[in-house]
């Protein structure tokens, strides 16, 4: 028989549950519930507590605050929580059910064993099927670690997916899909020269998550879109997860990146939960304070706006919610050492009480002026679901943007559409047009022509349309404006031409996206030609369609090899890492200007030429033992003799050419030489890249 505990009032400071020598205080905040229980239970697969502690609102509540402390209960109990209180929907927006167990939603580890998501969309007791929190120990042997400091403008990104990234049976790792899994490949993400992760969500999430007849395949929630436990790592990726390991396992992943010289940025998901609409399930914030977490329609509260297409969006800007999030994010910063967060979907963070965009949203200027969060890196999907999109005008300063026009117009320009080059030279050059006005850098530019959202590199290049059948979804899900192409025929072929023009065309977006201002970021698999079979909205694929192929890391060898000598070059060239925009200005010491563009030949483009598929340019170096840039994009269907600019006292070599095959398509600079005419014929479709070393022999 299980021991019962005795209590104590507790206090309603810290949030959560904090563990000391002799007992737990719990801390859960609810303005409008009438009645409140706490659940403990023995294990996370437990089907009922073995104490319910009912809490006396004349000696457990402070404000809105519900406090109790139990008195030698230790720190790896696992317990939830029950509220009840009005339920008048339409008035109030008030959702309260007694017999909902619910979340801690300060836990730092949850269990989601005995979950089932039905269960909780329906009203009555669902403690069999619920999922648990766990107290937990904050005690860490960081080592010494810290979260790194390398400058904005060195970084190059690199997007992966936790899970998917281990999960292939050729992984070859002993914990597949996990944290851990993820260590045991830190020498292959050294050797790619990313600087950063970005990781997919890693905050617990509702795996059930997706539409019935998703469901009914078998599928579930893949992407992680779906948080519901903020302050914890999501127990799929842990080895032990009802050992409560949560924290330390996640710990152990960032010092060991850190040890590797590798940061560590989150996608965050503080825009909607995974309690959905009125039909979804309470897990926590529903069943505790349902009309201030969300936004509600205010001629009918049960409803719930919807700027995400999620079903619900977090009321991010009242100020109960404004703080939890912000001390979430210091806490991840400070706790678990993270370098960075992406924010998805974050114009929704802008929206106001009311629904409407903010001029100032507090929330954003709470994050962007937060002392602890001042050295961290902040980044935006500055756009949400309901239309508002922000991209260069969103709220402060330091945040960077994933740039949705850099995307669009360079796989435009890779698939031959015409016309293109002045705004094509705009987004080469840090989009100035989006951020300049504002003070801003090229840095606020996150450059990226693929991520997890969309086809993969080489699926942009293998499909005209989208192929999301197995989702179970008609192929209604996913983005129609794919700016893709299938080089004639869609899907897989054989065909030796456009199998190469293909491989051809990954290669000249990865050469553009490295060559550009701003932040690259490279999609996880990208490297080696990693294929959905057309599916660009692999969310709910836990299987080998979205996972990681490490089998081609040998079969598509020459491609890894020309993505790791990319970022080795763009590394190399300081100027291609510039904190301020090009300004065809004199380079000190240097008789030649920062950039030069150019057109068929040397002169200048014709901007508006409606027909254009070919632009050049010149960069100088910036750096004393850094070689001068010259870089021709041809996505023409036809060759271009090209002479190639006087450099005083330098003489061009060849260094990428991607209509070459490996290893021709880029060279080392041990391996080049000068090339004996200054002239070069640039390939249809294709890149090249010279570059003009001082102090080497003419």
């Amino acid at each position: 028989m299980e021991r019962r505990y005795t209590t104590a009032p507790g206090v309603r400071y810290p949030n959560g549950a904090a563990a000391d020598d002799s007992g737990v205080n719990f801390s859960v905040f609810s303005r409008h519930a009438t009645r409140v229980e706490l659940l403990l239970f023995a294990a996370a697969d437990s089907p009922e507590p073995f104490q319910v502690i009912e809490l006396d609102a004349d000696i457990h509540r402070s404000f809105f605050i519900w406090h109790v402390r139990v008195e030698g209960l230790p720190a790896d109990s696992w317990y939830a929580w029950r509220m009840d209180g009005p339920a008048d929907t339409r008035e109030t927006g008030l959702r309260f059910d007694a017999g909902k167990v619910l979340l801690d939603p300060w836990a730092r580890a949850v269990s989601d064993v005995l979950w089932d998501r039905a269960s909780a969309c329906r009203p009555g007791d669902n403690v069999r099927r619920s999922m648990r929190s766990r107290v937990v120990a904050t005690d860490y042997d960081w080592e010494g670690d810290t979260p790194l400091k390398r400058p904005n403008e060195e970084a190059v990104l690199y997007e992966l997916h936790v899970g998917g990234f281990t999960r292939h049976p050729s992984a070859g790792v002993r914990h597949p899909g996990t944290f851990r899994g993820l260590i045991e490949k830190i020498p292959y993400l050294q050797q790619l020269g990313i600087t950063h992760v970005e990781l997919m969500p890693v905050m617990a999430f509702d795996e059930q998550d997706v539409p019935l007849a998703t469901a009914a395949l078998g599928l579930k929630n893949y992407w992680g879109y779906s948080t519901h436990s903020y302050w914890s790592p999501h127990p799929g990726y842990c080895v032990a997860p009802d050992d409560g390991t949560h924290l330390n396992e996640f710990r152990d992943l960032v010092k060991a990146l850190h040890r590797a010289g590798i940061g560590v940025i989150l996608d965050v998901v503080f825009n909607h939960t995974a309690e959905g609409n009125e039909d979804g399930p309470l897990i926590n914030f529903k069943g505790m304070d349902n009309s201030v977490f969300y936004h509600l329609d205010q001629q009918d509260r049960r409803r719930y706006r919807d700027y995400t297409g999620c079903g619900n969006t977090v009321n991010c800007n009242h100020p109960l919610v404004a703080n939890f999030i912000l001390n979430c994010l210091e806490f991840w910063v400070r706790e678990m050492h993270v370098d960075g967060f992406r924010f998805d979907l974050a114009s929704a963070l802008a929206r106001g009480e009311d629904g409407r965009p903010m001029h100032d949203p507090p929330l954003l200027w709470a994050i962007e002026l937060s002392d602890r969060l001042a050295a961290t890196r902040l980044i935006a999907e500055a756009w949400d679901a309901a239309g508002l999109y922000q991209v260069g005008s969103f709220p402060g300063y330091r945040w960077a943007e994933w740039n949705g026009r850099y995307r669009d117009v360079v796989r435009r320009f890779l698939r031959g559409d015409r016309g293109l080059i002045a705004e094509l030279a705009t987004r080469l050059g840090g989009s100035e047009d989006l951020y300049g006005s504002q003070d801003r850098l090229p840095i606020n530019s996150i450059n990226f022509i693929t991520c997890h959202d969309g086809f993969t590199l080489n699926d942009l290049f293998s499909y005209a349309r989208k192929h999301n059948e197995a989702n179970g979804e008609n192929n209604r899900d996913g983005s129609n404006d794919n700016f893709s192409c299938n080089c004639g025929i869609e899907g897989e072929t054989a065909d030796p031409r456009i199998r190469a023009l293909r491989r051809r065309l990954a290669r000249n977006a990865v050469a553009i996206l490295l060559l550009s201002q701003g932040v690259p970021m490279l999609r996880g698999g990208d490297e080696v030609l990693n294929t959905q079979q057309g599916n660009n909205n692999a969310y709910c694929q836990d299987n080998e369609l979205a996972w990681f192929d490490w089998r081609l890391l040998r079969d598509n060898a020459d491609m890894l090899r020309f993505v790791r000598l990319m970022i080795a070059l763009r590394r190399r060239h300081p100027a291609l890492m510039r904190r301020r925009f090009l300004r065809g200005e004199a380079v000190a010491g240097r008789d030649m200007p920062d950039i030069r563009w150019h057109g068929d030949g040397l002169e200048p483009p014709r901007w508006d030429d409606p027909l254009a598929q070919r632009l050049a340019f010149t960069l100088a170096a910036v750096a004393d033992d850094e070689a001068d840039l010259h870089v021709v994009l041809n996505l023409a269907a036809n060759a271009s003799e090209r002479s190639l600019p006087p450099v005083a006292g330098r003489r061009w070599r060849l260094a990428v050419d991607t209509a070459l095959g490996s290893p021709l398509d880029i060279v080392e600079p041990a391996a080049q030489t000068p090339l004996a005419v200054q002239r070069y014929r640039v390939e249809a479709r294709s890149v090249a890249v010279f570059e003009a070393w001082p102090g080497r022999p003419a």
